[in-house]
């Protein structure tokens, strides 16, 4: 099992604050870049600690948790031989994978901000807060006194809007991965508890007889992670005018027209367990709104086999590989932008969510889910080559009809484009540590904070052991 007070935070838990800020910073000279990184995790008086995942005893005001790209492990200096030991999909970048996980025509990245363009994208600096007071006082604690060799190119905040809705309208965050050594994530669900190795390097993985192989040194790349960062902008005004054609269309309800596009009714209530009404009599516990399946359901009478959260968390359904439940992923996200007002559509505002999405592997987690179930029909029976309708370039919905038959929806916009990107690496604490060639090892004493640190020096530039096998591609 991982020892959480050497693992970040926001990998294993929740932290369940309204607000967030994530700030892009270059590294312009390594030695800047890692007095930063250092002063993160060593104590420094003023400067935020970066989170680790042990138990609170009180909530903090804000959470502090950094991750780094390709680009950014060079401007720290980590020389070219421990980065051959990443995977290639990580030391690509987002940018040339794009084709991979559907980012193509508007959302693709020559129309990204310009940011994320900019191969200065190095660090990436996450603030969860109480308060957008909490996070704003954290981001001045954090950039003050940083060096000259260090320098913001953008922030990006979210705040949670009234409801726990996303921009849609839907009630969101209901349902992540419960990971066997670390603190419940809400409501259960009856899949099997997720190892540690599939969200932490070094640990047995989802995959029976694997564990992914750690970047080297050791201390750099074990109980690491990785996240894909998203920027996804959600066309609220076609999904109304969507709600409304359809809805003629059909002659169904628009609220019923949203719970089939969904899998959900806005309520949050599963389709497959009421698939009437969003507001059940008697209610639905919370706890019952992530504990259902799909198995009895196999034609998608209740809840059609194309609805998203169908698509991209299959649970028992019936997939290509039997591995529905293998390919999970941890999602930190909160909406950005005003609320919409349908007294005032197409205000001219963007809106959308800001996204962390995290696994141990890029490839077989967040690239898989997004190539193979987002925008490839073919992994379950009846989709064809249809596409995830809010996540996809739009098109069809195939629905089954109760007893027998399909229609579909057709004609579907794309309601969500990519803004920007990024492939970063969450380094554990010792990692980080080590990337700012302070002590780190295996040999511990008790340092700042009561976090673990080591009398042994391993500096960034030390030479790393022989590359491991590359990482298994689970299709």
């Amino acid at each position: 099992m991982p020892d959480l007070a050497d693992v970040q935070g926001l990998v294993l838990r929740g932290y369940g604050m309204p607000h967030a800020r994530h700030l892009v910073l270059r590294v312009d000279a390594a030695p800047a870049g890692r007095e930063l990184l250092g002063s993160l995790v060593d104590g420094t008086p003023g400067r935020p600690q970066v989170t680790p995942g042990t138990p609170w005893t009180g909530k903090p005001e804000c959470c502090l948790n950094v991750a780094v790209t390709a680009g950014g492990l060079r401007a720290l200096g980590v020389p070219d031989e421990s980065l051959a030991t990443f995977p290639e999909e990580f030391t690509a970048g987002a940018v040339a994978r794009a084709g991979w996980v559907g980012d193509v025509g508007p959302a693709a990245p020559e129309h990204w901000l310009p940011v994320f363009r900019d191969p200065g994208f190095h660090l990436l600096v996450s603030l969860s807060g109480q308060s957008a007071a909490a996070v704003e006082r954290a981001t001045d604690a954090l950039l003050a006194g940083t060096a000259p060799g260090v320098r913001e190119l953008g922030r990006f905040d979210a705040a949670l809007l009234g409801g726990r809705v996303d921009h849609f309208g839907y009630v969101d965050g209901i349902s992540q991965p419960t990971v066997e050594g670390a603190p419940p994530p809400g409501p259960p669900d009856r899949l099997p508890v997720a190892p540690a190795g599939a969200f932490l390097l070094g640990h047995p993985s989802q995959f029976p007889g694997h564990t992914y192989p750690v970047p080297q040194p050791e201390v750099l790349g074990r109980d690491g992670s990785f996240a894909a960062f998203r920027v996804l902008a959600q066309d609220v005004d076609a999904f109304v005018d969507l709600l409304a054609e359809q809805s003629r269309r059909t002659g169904a309800d628009p609220e019923l027209v949203a719970a089939w596009l969904c899998g959900r009714w806005r309520t949050g209530v599963p389709l497959v367990l009421s698939p009437h009404t969003g507001s059940p009599d008697p209610p639905l516990p919370p706890e019952a709104l992530n504990d259902f399946g799909y198995a009895d359901d196999p034609r998608g009478e209740r809840c059609p086999i194309g609805s998203h959260v169908r698509r991209v968390h299959p649970r028992d359904s019936r997939v290509a590989g039997g591995g529905g439940h293998r390919h999970r992923v941890v999602r930190r996200g909160l909406p950005y932008g005003p609320p919409y007002d349908p007294a005032h559509p197409r205000d001219g505002h963007e809106r959308g969510l800001l996204g962390l999405f995290l696994g141990v592997s890029l490839r077989d987690q967040f690239e898989f889910v997004m190539r193979e179930w987002v925008i490839d029909g073919r992994f379950a029976p009846g989709l064809g080559r249809t596409q995830d309708p809010f996540l996809g370039a739009g098109g069809t919905l195939p629905l089954a009809i109760p007893g027998g038959g399909r229609t579909a929806l057709t004609g579907l916009p794309r309601l969500v484009t990519t803004r920007g990107g990024a492939y970063c690496f969450v380094p554990s604490l010792p990692a980080i540590a080590h990337l700012a060639g302070r002590a780190t090892g295996t040999s511990t004493t008790a340092g700042p904070a009561g976090r673990r640190t080591s009398a042994v020096m391993d500096g960034v530039g030390a030479t790393p052991s022989a590359p491991a096998s590359r990482s298994r591609k689970d299709a």
